[in-house]
């Protein structure tokens, strides 16, 4: 019989809690910890209690940590970790060693995922890392006596000499349809807590969704050390019920599914979309997907179904740049994939990122102009940021400067600033450029128009946007996240 352990999970916040009421990257986009709150279903249906505290949501929630400590006294705290975020959650397991000093620190996400036993041996709070999908593992951890922690796969540990040590990947593989939903229960607030981006629903109560796990593909920029290259998803029964119980349970209206690559088994799409269609539930959703997997007939299909938007990753408008990192770089084939989902009658957003090793302003304004070009209804432009665990942070640091000037700063790998200038860019041009990117695209009648559109398509945006209104010319003036300054220690 295992033995209940209470355990506490925790999502960082990342930085300050003064600076989060005027983040406009923040205000923008709460999107609740989905992995923590699958974790949390499946240790609790295996007889295991534990707890989710989400600091992003709530950011003041340094105290209500420290309440739960001395009050339960849990054996394990967990956190999901980012880049940026992992100083604060070092904070964090600081704090709760302090409160209570038998406790166990685990640490996953990706980040620690990429590091594994290197970040074991650079902070000594941290007692162990979950690599790669957290729900075996951990409930394996808390089960298991320490003496035999040697044997559990997907963890990093700390050996007799106190060196951290990997026992391996985990080879046993869940089957995504034996989870349970995750459990939004335990995420206070929830829906109403969190928010998509503005302009990207058309009504709420809205949520997140993941229905797969894993990309085939081998893009330069895209982190593989949680789910490797593999491809696991639901099944469309799975995907029904779940969007059913978040329809009768939360009233949700809207949903979004973060899939890196929602569309890329077509049977499953067309069996959900049949499912939606013969019994609605009276909910849309957006998706992401990769261009080759989309086609005329899908399109009206999830039209149908009640598909509002899909997200495109375009990442750059210059194709010998593109072809660098990743395949199938058609940017041809793009613009007529864009053309079919207008027709379809769906909104088309652009993902778009700059500053790749390669870039020269040549290429920006080549992308621009791309991008200009297209029938695309939104973009979101990210600052590139090579991340552990990605093919390309590490050819950049074996580059030893030789693709540009990569100043490593945890805190700051967030995508909102320049962390990489590519040789022959400066940091300060780079900057301005982004900037002009972004104006010239709000200065277009055609765009601004689609924005008043959104008055009556998506009504809570705009009560959103000017609600938040001085925040959001704050962060387009100056260009510089609101808490660019942020300290995770302050």
């Amino acid at each position: 019989m295992q033995v209940t352990k209470k355990i506490l999970l925790i999502h960082p916040l990342g930085y300050s809690a003064k600076l989060a009421k005027n983040d406009v990257s923040r205000l923008a986009n709460i999107m609740p910890p989905l992995g923590l709150a699958s974790i949390s279903a499946y240790l609790t249906s295996k007889g295991q209690e534990n707890d989710i505290i989400d600091c992003y949501a709530h950011p003041d929630s340094d105290g209500l940590i420290g309440e739960y400590l001395q009050k339960y006294q849990p054996e394990f705290v967990g956190f999901s970790c980012t880049t940026s975020s992992f100083f604060d959650g070092e904070r964090l397991a600081v704090l709760a060693k302090n409160i209570v000093p038998t406790i166990k620190v685990v640490f996953g996400g990706v980040h620690v995922s990429a590091l594994k036993e290197e970040v074991l041996n650079r902070y000594p709070a941290l007692d162990y890392i979950v690599v790669g999908e957290g729900e075996e593992t951990l409930l394996q951890l808390v089960t298991t006596a320490p003496e035999m922690l040697a044997e559990v796969k997907g963890l990093a540990r700390r050996d007799e000499a106190g060196r951290g040590v990997f026992n391996g990947q985990r080879t046993d593989l869940l089957d995504l349809d034996t989870l349970p939903f995750p459990d939004y229960g335990k995420l206070t607030g929830y829906p109403e807590a969190y928010s998509l981006p503005i302009f990207n629903y058309p009504k709420t109560p809205n949520a997140s969704c993941i229905s797969s796990r894993g990309c085939p593909y081998t893009c330069s920029y895209c982190d593989r050390s949680v789910f490797r290259r593999t491809f696991r998803f639901n099944s469309a029964g799975y995907l029904y019920r779940h969007l059913q119980f978040l329809q009768q349970e939360y009233g949700v209206k809207h949903l979004n599914f973060y899939d890196d690559q929602f569309t890329f088994n077509r049977q499953r799409v067309v069996d959900f979309c049949m499912k939606i269609i013969e019994n609605p539930l009276g909910m849309t959703f957006n998706c992401a997907a990769r261009a080759e997997h989309l086609d005329a007939k899908l399109l009206a299909l999830m039209k149908q179904a009640g598909c509002w938007m899909i997200s495109l990753g375009i990442e750059t408008g210059d194709e010998k740049l593109l072809a660098a990192h990743r395949k199938n770089p058609d940017l041809t084939m793009m613009r007529g994939k864009i053309k079919l989902i207008k027709e379809a009658g769906i909104r088309v957003k652009g993902l778009l990122m700059m500053g790749l090793p390669g870039e020269t302003e040549q290429s920006i304004r080549t992308s621009q102009k791309y991008v200009y070009s297209l029938p695309i209804d939104d973009f979101n432009l990210a600052k590139f940021t090579p991340f552990p665990g990605s093919p390309i942070y590490q050819t950049i640091k074996d580059a030893a400067g030789g693709l540009g000037i990569f100043t490593e700063d945890w805190e700051k790998m967030d995508c909102m600033e320049f962390q990489f200038v590519p040789s022959g860019l400066e940091k300060e041009q780079m900057d301005e450029l982004f900037i002009d990117f972004y104006r010239s695209h709000f200065q277009r009648p055609r765009v601004l128009w689609g924005y008043c559109t959104m008055l009556w398509k998506s009504p809570d945006s705009w009560r959103r946007f000017l609600l938040n209104l001085s925040s959001f010319l704050r962060f387009a003036f100056s260009n510089k996240r609101i808490s660019s300054s942020k300290s995770a220690k302050s």
